[in-house]
């Protein structure tokens, strides 16, 4: 069953598609049928830049239970360091 959620946030990062690394400010994250991923459904994120078109795009497939395991793991990470080490208001803070 699809559920037709999607949640989409502005963010701040950069990835590795085909033709090498964009920046990215967008991310889509809906559960729905996989293009790849061998089971009937998954958790689909799509990171993107809509300014550069659309092969400016890196799409992940996930399990529910993979998903969940990735989320928890961005916590601890983020928590184990120094507050606002990785933020980009830091960089931004930074250049001026």
């Amino acid at each position: 069953m699809c559920t037709y959620q999607t949640h989409k946030i502005r963010l701040d990062g950069s990835g590795k598609a085909r033709k090498g690394w964009i920046s990215l400010s967008e991310a889509i994250v809906y559960v729905d049928h996989p293009v790849h991923m061998q089971q009937d459904h998954s958790v689909n994120i799509d990171f993107l830049d809509p300014a550069q078109g659309p092969s400016a795009r890196v799409a992940v497939e996930l399990s529910e239970e993979a998903a969940l395991a990735l989320a928890d793991a961005i916590h601890r990470a983020i928590e184990a360091a120094p507050p606002g080490l990785a933020s980009s208001r830091a960089r931004s803070a930074g250049a001026a």
